[in-house]
């Protein structure tokens, strides 16, 4: 579990329990003589006890609480993050068999919940697992050489439904093409990434924004919230009143860590970071350009994409017009596309009904409204993006020129231009 910060320097034991009762100690005091551990490790006191004691020391690096002693679970949970170290990898058990509750916890960052009364062979295997997390071990398929396909989407004004299409792409993304997906929204005060998947974001983005050096696939593992098996999301909700000054190098390394840890990122970027970080866009695949037909959207896409040309060369860009009602644009498609001298990619309609109903069921667009238009197209967009870590050899020359064919020839012409 991730604290704000750590003012605490004293060494870190490897293992300390906080049980309510004797049978729980009883059982957990000879496993953890098994590990090397000493049995003075397991405490009484739970939850509460767990909080007291390490508010003034350091908190282990395998934490195992027992939840028995606490009304509120969630909110208690919270308390023990304040004042648990990043890195901690936290176990607990409790008496609550809720599976709202199970999931809850983990979307909160514990590692598992035994349900009380747990037998040696459940705690064993969990103390396991908790061990293999933290000496970083991954299942890794040799076989598995896939390509990691970062996107960026970038809304050229303000409120024109970028992060909605992000959410909807992420989740198109691990939901449809099965892959494991990251959604990372860098709007650190204002993010409706978690918000729109009915998630609360945690305190994750903000503590690698204050401690850069501590990322790497632990901490993205214990600060990611999870919103379904395939889906992943980094957000934030910082105080209005704190702002965030950072180099960028936070951003960068998360880059990296979703890299190795997942197949697909979907990076929602405020359009002001690319003035400030214009780096998040080096390793960048695709970018999603959301419009709308605009006077002022026509001279920021104009700008943008001239932007894009010279920091981002690799990528290749969808264009994608947003909330287009068929008689009341400013400017027609023709003209838009006439002046920014490239087409439209796609076009999603102005559907308010689909857009409030996923709101008030807390999903993305793209699942809420799978049978509409809106969502159709949302589908679209996300195969296309998919064509870039598509890896069965058998799919080549049977499809139509993916984007990932026309990056190919990009670079193929760039080369050939250099070398002259």
């Amino acid at each position: 579990m991730n604290a704000p910060f750590n003012s605490r320097t004293s060494t870190r034991h490897p293992f300390a329990a906080y049980v309510c009762d004797d049978v729980s100690a009883e059982l957990l005091k000879p496993l953890v003589f098994e590990l090397g551990w000493p049995p003075e490790s397991v405490n009484r006191g739970g939850l509460r006890g767990a909080i007291q004691a390490l508010s003034v020391s350091a908190s282990p690096t395998i934490l195992f609480v027992d939840l028995a002693d606490t009304a509120d679970p969630l909110n208690d949970v919270s308390a023990l993050a304040e004042v648990c170290e990043p890195g901690t990898v936290v176990i607990a058990a409790g008496t609550v068999n809720d599976v709202r509750l199970y999931r809850e916890l983990l979307n909160s960052g514990i590692q598992d919940y035994l349900l009380k009364p747990f037998t040696a062979d459940q705690v064993r295997d969990s103390l396991a697992q908790a061990q293999m997390m933290l000496m970083g071990a991954r299942p890794i398929d040799p076989a598995d050489d896939h390509i990691h396909l970062m996107t960026a989407v970038i809304g050229v004004r303000g409120g024109i439904g970028a992060s909605s299409i992000a959410a909807s792409l992420a989740w198109l993304m691990g939901e449809n093409g099965g892959h494991r997906t990251a959604l990372l929204d860098l709007d650190v005060h204002f993010g409706t990434g978690a918000l729109a998947l009915d998630l609360e974001p945690g305190r994750g983005l903000t503590d690698a924004i204050d401690n850069p050096s501590r990322i790497d696939g632990l901490f993205l593992e214990r600060a990611l919230v999870r919103a379904n098996d395939k889906l992943s999301v980094l957000s934030a909700e910082a105080p209005i009143n704190a702002p965030i000054l950072t180099d960028g190098a936070a951003y960068f390394q998360l880059q990296e860590e979703m890299k190795s840890a997942f197949e697909c990122t979907v990076v929602d970027v405020p359009r002001h970071m690319m003035v400030q970080h214009p780096h998040l866009f080096h390793d960048v695949q695709s970018i999603v350009l959301v419009v709308d037909l605009t006077l002022a959207a026509t001279r920021d896409t104009i700008r943008i994409l001239a932007w894009l040309r010279n920091n981002a060369p690799q990528a290749g860009i969808l264009i994608v017009a947003n909330r287009i009602h068929p008689s009341l644009t400013e400017i027609g498609r023709k003209d838009f596309e006439s002046s920014i001298e490239r087409p439209i990619d796609f076009v999603l309609p102005y559907d308010l009904k689909q857009v409030v109903n996923a709101a008030k069921l807390g999903k993305s667009i793209a699942e809420a409204a799978k049978t509409a238009k809106i969502g159709q197209t949302l589908a679209q967009i996300s195969r296309k993006l998919l064509q870039l870590v598509a890896d069965d050899p058998a799919s080549e020359g049977s499809h139509k020129a993916s984007l990932l064919d026309e990056l190919l020839t990009v670079f193929k012409s760039k080369s050939k231009i250099a070398r002259k």
